[in-house]
């Protein structure tokens, strides 16, 4: 049930947004993988300003009364997985979407998804990659409903991680 709060502003990251984003973000990971609970903090949260603010990752947030309720942010594509051919085409990869549970089920992801689209499409990006698996309850269906196209599943019976892509016009 959504939140009754009225809609939440979606702006870029600031500086002074990161003490109270990371401790979101983390307790987000735990949340939807609580294997990964005791493992270090990710290379791009570490360095979150570098990576997001002065690099060429790009991070939203949502906000509801002042405080963060939802995030999402993409990175440059790595290539780190194998068969997915991105030659000659400029890709970023979708992170970190998470709103709190309050919130699900009002339009919030949808709406840091399309301000993150809007903001990759400014940049020049031509397609939108993500993974996700099917353990996270609806992820696959909202990303079909964004407009991404299945383009694999791994055949690892416990991550069975889900790829999809998204062209974006030019």
């Amino acid at each position: 049930m959504p939140h009754p709060t009225p809609q939440p502003t979606i702006t870029p990251v600031h500086p002074h947004d990161i003490p109270e984003l990371l401790p979101f973000l983390l307790a987000a990971r735990a949340d939807m993988f609580p294997k990964l609970h005791n493992t270090p903090i990710p290379a791009d949260l570490a360095a979150f300003e570098q990576v997001y603010l002065r690099g060429q990752g790009r991070f939203l947030v949502a906000k509801a009364q002042g405080r963060i309720i939802g995030a999402i942010g993409y990175l440059p594509y790595d290539r780190r997985f194998p068969g997915l051919d991105y030659v000659d085409l400029q890709v970023v990869e979708v992170v970190r979407l998470f709103v709190l549970p309050e919130y699900r089920r009002g339009g919030i992801a949808r709406g840091l998804y399309q301000a993150l689209q809007d903001m990759a499409q400014a940049a020049g990006v031509q397609v939108v990659y993500l993974h996700t698996h099917p353990f996270l309850a609806g992820a696959v269906d909202f990303w079909h409903r964004q407009g991404f196209e299945l383009i694999g599943v791994d055949p690892d019976p416990l991550w069975q991680t889900t790829h999809m892509q998204r062209r974006l016009p030019s």
